[in-house]
């Protein structure tokens, strides 16, 4: 079976309301946008960075790949942009057959393996397990929030599979929060933690991990953020600096006694202000550095 493939150029300002357009009215399977100016030396790299504005949503000159189950959608969609007055600046650039299987197969090889340590790995559904792996946790990529392929879910899981030889006995308690997919709740339960919370202010993020963490055979209790009561022996939080700096008072006071706080979703320069955020309750410290990433953590004394 093929798929039909419309490809536009379009100055910047039209990317976002195009890939609107596309999805919610035009029947688009997907939108995708590159840069008209790529491998040139017009090239324009966008990175969004935590505490920091969004990136724009697409280049000065952006190509715009939609995916249509048949040429006639494809078309249509065409002429009703074409035909709207502010799409000016909008141009087709091909249309053209792509067979599904190629679709699917090119999708999937974007996603290989990630080892966290030589005997962890994140395998995605359609790989084989390496040979080397004991403790595999399934992510499909695409069909939740986190993969474990940025280098802030790498070092938590890291810190997870280190750790757990020396703590994890302690771990009775978990808490995830901002879970997005769940990973870092699901791999914490794949090291012996018990009792699993994992909290997201998203719904949608409350859905992928409950499936997540049913594809993956390990007990999670999912919900919004009012589900975390108590203190734990392990709190994680991968979320972004502004909103980790904000809810210090609140993850502090889930640590229990002797137990790790561990955040991540900071860049190195933001480490001070962590610091100081959390200053009052906890003495925060860089654990790890991937990429101008860091993973932060600290221990709760004994005794309050």
């Amino acid at each position: 079976m093929a798929l039909y493939e419309l490809v536009l150029t379009t100055p910047q300002a039209l990317v976002e309301p195009v890939c609107d357009a596309l999805m919610d009215e035009l029947e688009a399977l997907s939108a995708s946008v590159e840069d008209a100016d790529a491998d040139t030396e017009d090239e324009q790299p966008l990175f969004g960075e935590p505490g920091m504005p969004a990136p724009r949503p697409g280049w000065d000159r952006s190509v715009i790949k939609a995916l249509f189950e048949n040429t006639e959608q494809a078309e249509a969609a065409l002429t009703l942009l074409l035909a709207q007055d502010w799409t000016e600046g909008l141009h087709a650039q091909g249309l053209h057959p792509v067979d599904e299987q190629d679709w699917v197969r090119l999708t999937q090889s974007q996603f290989a393996p990630v080892d966290i340590t030589p005997t962890f790995w994140i395998v995605p559904s359609w790989h084989e397990v390496p040979a080397s792996a004991e403790k595999v946790l399934r992510l499909d990529p695409g069909l939740a929030f986190g993969t474990g392929t940025h280098p802030t879910t790498r070092m938590c899981l890291g810190w997870i599979a280190h750790n757990a030889p020396a703590f994890g006995t302690t771990w009775h308690r978990v808490l995830d929060y901002g879970c997005g997919s769940g990973i870092l709740a699901i791999g914490a339960g794949m090291h012996g933690a018990q009792a699993l919370d994992a909290v997201d202010i998203d719904p949608a993020a409350v859905e992928a991990t409950t499936a997540n963490a049913e594809a993956n055979g390990v007990a999670v209790n999912v919900g919004l953020p009012e589900l975390a009561q108590g203190e734990y022996p392990l709190v994680l939080a991968n979320i972004l600096a502004t909103p980790l700096k904000l809810l210090a008072p609140l993850l502090c006071s889930h640590v229990a006694p002797g137990g790790h706080l561990v955040l991540a979703g900071i860049l190195d320069r933001q480490a001070d202000e962590l610091k100081q955020a959390y200053a009052p309750w906890l003495q925060l410290e860089v654990l790890q550095e991937q990429e101008g990433w860091i993973l932060m953590g600290a221990q709760r004394a004994l005794t309050h």
